[in-house]
């Protein structure tokens, strides 16, 4: 078993920066946690694995696939393998990106 009891204590917002930080590598996953000041970007990538994304604060602009979502508090996206994918920090935002690949150990 693997716990983070609490992942928001564990990043914070930074003016004008993307703040990345890895909290957990276990069987079959690997959780970074995001903090970005409003208009920070992860411009458009792909990503090997599928990915989970999900906000803990703040509003996120998600595209992926030809479409555009709003990622709030309470939302989950998943996006696919080789999936070219953005993310744009409508505010300060707090995220949570879980990598799901079968072929990592912890």
């Amino acid at each position: 078993m693997a716990h983070v009891p609490d992942l928001g204590a564990l990043v914070e917002v930074a003016p004008d920066a993307t703040v990345s930080r890895t909290v957990l590598r276990a069987e079959g996953v690997r959780v970074v946690l995001f903090a970005f000041d409003a208009g920070q970007e992860l411009s458009e990538h792909t990503a090997a694995i599928p990915i989970l994304l999900q906000a803990l604060d703040g509003r996120l602009r998600v595209g992926a696939a030809g479409e555009q979502v709003e990622l709030a508090p309470g939302g989950i996206v998943h996006i696919g393998a080789r999936v070219p994918h953005d993310v744009l920090a409508l505010e300060p935002s707090r995220m949570v990106l879980t990598m799901l690949d079968p072929r990592s150990a912890s």
